[in-house]
């Protein structure tokens, strides 16, 4: 059978390198895209590196099954350079009107590639004015950290063919993103005006003296803004309506929206004073930390709260888990050659103690791993155990060989010992590829014993079992023995004994 070609690294070109810009560049390169950058700022490199430096600590933290080979990284001389042979092209350039319909202009000189704007307020129709392909240009607007938020609006116009905004849903998601299809134009989209609306309240209760910028942000992280990260607003409200739903909720608050409880769109004078007041309370707020302090803590706290939804199959979690599949089924249709009875396992900061790498447990969950692998390769997997049958662990050895940190990738591998028709006796290696080839990170040594589950003792193993695994042991005969098999604790030079011991 002739191996699936595996497909050469897709191009984006990133055209602007500020916070959106250089979030972009890392969310591609990660997901094993190349990346060409072009801003003309000196500074650009720096802190684009800055960036992906943060993403790299925290991208890989969400994925449990790794995330490709990171792409190549680049910073064109010119624009014509960064997108000349780009499959997708995102501008994040200031939110200048007149400016980005030069740098579109520019970049359709250069490039066929569609171009997603990532435009806070412009609407789709306002940037393709006197575009030469406008409906190649459409609004692709995400959310900082765009390397850890999956959501993207994403705004085209009646220009925008149907078939290439599929074609940019598909390759959003690629990268682990939600690609929010907006039907229709509107200025700052939806979640800006959202958000606007909220920043707008917020002034005027800092410009009214009522609460101080801390005071309004305890509100929101300690109370709704955990509901929203979770159920949003629509349904967290038909929750607050009890048995009764929306409705009754809808029927009870409707009355207030006609009170005077908010400012709507009205906002306070926007001088001086006013804004001097918010920097010197969010000085006080926040100052005590570097921005790269606050963009490390609010990637950290993001990324357990993500992980807890991935958990539960649950709102951003679930994109998160639709995305490692889709990376473990283009892994299998990649794979030049499958090797046998290899698990890949990658370590999660759920794993890691206060020492800052893998926890003593998570080396027996990750050879156990390893094991069930195995055991369903020899035909023991889940549906033996559900026909009452299973293999028990009775004993193992543990070493420790090193460490291992959150986002390294382990490949547990197993060779079988002995058996009999009850007995299994497995050694286990787990390693930690690198560049410079595999460093065993640690070993476990297991005697299994095959059990009916029923009566709850030892009996001999199925037929089609023992056959398997006949095969499997005549494979694994071939191997060396490991050195270490067999050692028990303290093998080596002997430790003085306590005083009156035996």
């Amino acid at each position: 059978m002739t191996a699936p070609q595996i497909q050469s690294p897709r191009k984006a070109a990133i055209i602007g390198g500020g916070v959106i810009g250089g979030g972009w560049a890392a969310r591609f390169l990660l997901n094993g895209w190349d990346v060409a950058v072009f801003d003309p700022d000196p500074q650009a490199e720096r802190r684009v590196g800055e960036v992906i430096a943060n993403a790299r600590a925290a991208l890989p933290a969400l994925s449990d099954t790794g995330l490709p080979p990171e792409g190549r990284l680049s910073f064109a001389s010119t624009l014509a350079e960064a997108v000349t042979g780009a499959d997708y092209v995102q501008e994040s350039v200031s939110e200048r009107l007149d400016l980005k319909h030069r740098v579109l202009a520019e970049i359709q000189a250069a490039s066929d590639a569609p171009i997603g704007s990532s435009t806070s307020g412009f609407k789709p129709s306002e940037l393709q004015q006197g575009a030469r392909a406008p409906g190649r240009i459409f609004v692709a607007h995400p959310f900082n950290p765009v390397y850890l938020l999956p959501l993207v609006e994403l705004v085209p116009s009646a220009a925008t063919p149907p078939d290439e905004v599929a074609q940019v849903q598909a390759l959003l998601r690629d990268i682990g993103m939600f690609p929010l299809l907006v039907r229709k134009e509107i200025d700052a989209h939806i979640g800006d005006r959202l958000l606007e609306a909220l920043w707008r309240e917020a002034l005027w209760l800092v410009h009214d003296g009522i609460a101080t910028t801390e005071e309004i942000d305890d509100v929101i992280r300690f109370s709704f803004g955990l509901r929203w990260a979770q159920m949003g607003l629509f349904e967290t409200y038909r929750i607050a309506g009890g048995e009764a739903g929306m409705r009754h909720f809808m029927a009870q608050f409707g009355p207030a929206l006609a009170w005077p409880w908010s400012k709507l769109t009205d906002t306070p004078p926007f001088t001086e004073a006013l804004v001097d007041r918010i920097a010197s309370q969010s000085d006080a707020q926040s100052g005590h930390h570097s921005i790269r302090d606050l963009e490390r803590i609010r990637d950290d706290n993001l990324v357990a709260f993500l992980r807890a939804l991935k958990d539960r199959d649950w709102g951003a979690g679930r994109i998160l888990n639709a995305h490692d599949q889709l990376l473990a089924e283009r892994d299998v249709q990649n794979a030049t050659q499958h090797v046998a009875n290899e698990t890949e396992l990658v370590v999660l900061p759920s794993w890691i103690d206060y020492n800052g790498h893998m926890t003593e447990s998570r080396y027996l969950f990750a050879g156990s791993q390893t094991v069930d692998q195995f055991l369903a390769s020899i035909g023991a997997g889940l549906d033996y155990v559900r026909d009452g049958h299973s293999y028990y662990t009775a004993e193992t050895h543990l070493r420790h060989l090193a460490e291992a940190r959150a986002g390294d990738r382990i490949t547990g591998r197993v060779q079988v010992l002995g058996h009999d028709d009850k007995r299994l006796h497995l050694w286990i290696s787990l390693v930690r590829p690198g560049p410079d080839g595999e460093t065993e990170i640690a070993t476990l040594e297991q005697m299994l014993l095959h059990v009916d589950m029923a009566a709850g003792r030892t009996c001999p193993a199925g037929a089609s079992v023992l056959a398997q695994l006949a095969a499997r042991a005549a494979s694994d005969a071939a191997r060396p023995r490991p050195a270490a098999a067999g050692r028990h604790v303290g093998a080596g030079r002997p430790l003085p004994q306590p005083e009156g011991a035996a």
